[in-house]
């Protein structure tokens, strides 16, 4: 996935393919300086489709080069077989395309992706194991494809489009069943060596706490998130505490089945363990993004997720423990931190943006 950096060059290219091929003198006037802003709108007047595959749904939108969405189309995640959902998300954009003229299609999806942003190297929702999913897609489609992890896909909407507009180093955080995450540097989506960045829901924050899916102990994410907010429910509930008995009147008893989207629901009605559970989620939140801070200082953090519906009794708590626990507090300027803007169609957005800019309009 390559998103090019500021200045007045456009940025090196890996493996060329025929549609980023230009004339010398074009391409010399590009490098002569554009700008990195204006550099971005190269290819306004085409459209772009972008995918997100979750676990359950595959979502397919029309975007333009402001990031408004055109068109829609869904279709249910075809089980774990790689050639069915090729399949699918061939049928997406020719349902799009017949309405609209698609220069390229942007494809994000939960998982590694290889540098070249050709392969995917894992994805938990799908059977893909160094699957060669671009030059696959390319072939049955005949346009420029690209592949990016959903919530880089993401960072890179809400940069271009949402709340991180005009901030150079952007932390994105997506709070749902786990903890997604994302950086934005210089205007390129930042990856690392290897590809696998943003895994910050891994960092380990309590040694030898809660069991993590990913084998570890006390991982950031089994303390602010989702499935955290609903286990804490859960544990409350089961001892049949009193300060419970909304939560267990919620779920008909059955305390096996609090979720926390059930918890935030409650605590936005005014329930007061709700509230409470939720603020201490928000507590670990803020303390892993003061960890994240001293680590890469970034000049905003972005929250988004399933999670944020419950909007400030989140947030505010996360605002004050980042605050209390960030290094050299009092000394440095720190991050703000905001809600995202774009809700749940920002992997859609920033995926069909990233296509765009990546394949480059020249005509």
């Amino acid at each position: 996935m390559y998103a090019p950096p500021p200045g007045e060059q456009a940025g090196p290219q890996t493996r060329p393919a025929s549609w980023r091929r230009r004339p010398a003198a074009r391409r010399a006037r590009t490098q002569r300086g554009e700008g990195f802003r204006q550099h971005l709108r190269l290819g306004r007047k085409g459209l772009a489709i972008g995918i997100d595959i979750g676990g359950t749904k595959v979502a397919a939108g029309v975007v333009d080069a402001d990031g408004r969405i055109l068109s829609e189309a869904r279709r249910s995640t075809p089980g774990r077989d790689p050639r069915a959902v090729e399949q699918v998300i061939v049928e997406l954009v020719e349902e799009l395309g017949r309405r609209h003229r698609i220069w390229s299609v942007g494809i994000g999806a939960a998982g590694w992706m290889d540098l070249d942003g050709g392969t995917v190297l894992f994805s938990p929702h799908l059977a893909w194991r160094n699957e060669p999913l671009r030059a696959n897609l390319q072939q049955l489609l005949r346009r420029p494809v690209l592949l990016a992890n959903d919530a880089d896909a993401a960072a890179w909407a809400e940069w271009r489009f949402g709340a991180g507009q005009g901030e150079d180093r952007l932390v994105c955080i997506t709070l749902g069943t786990g903890i997604g995450g994302a950086m934005v540097m210089d205007g390129r989506v930042e990856r690392g060596r290897f590809g696998v960045a943003g895994e910050f829901g891994h960092q380990i924050i309590v040694p030898g706490g809660h069991r993590c899916e990913c084998g570890n102990r006390g991982c950031w994410e089994q303390y602010a998130s989702g499935n955290a907010l609903g286990r804490e429910a859960r544990i409350l509930a089961r001892a049949n505490s009193p300060v419970a008995q909304d939560l267990l009147a919620a779920v008909e008893g059955r305390a096996e089945a609090i979720t926390g989207a059930i918890v935030t629901e409650l605590a936005l009605a005014g329930d007061a363990a709700s509230r409470e559970l939720v603020e201490e989620v928000g507590e670990w939140l803020g303390l892993g993004l003061a960890n994240l801070a001293a680590a890469l200082d970034p000049g905003l953090f972005v929250i988004g997720g399933g999670l944020c519906s419950a909007g400030d009794l989140l947030v505010e708590p996360a605002r004050k423990a980042f605050a209390r626990n960030l290094t050299g507090r009092g000394f440095r300027p720190a991050a703000g931190i905001q809600m995202a803007a774009l809700g749940p169609n920002a992997g859609l957005i920033g995926a069909a943006d990233l296509s765009r800019v990546s394949s480059r309009t020249w005509r």
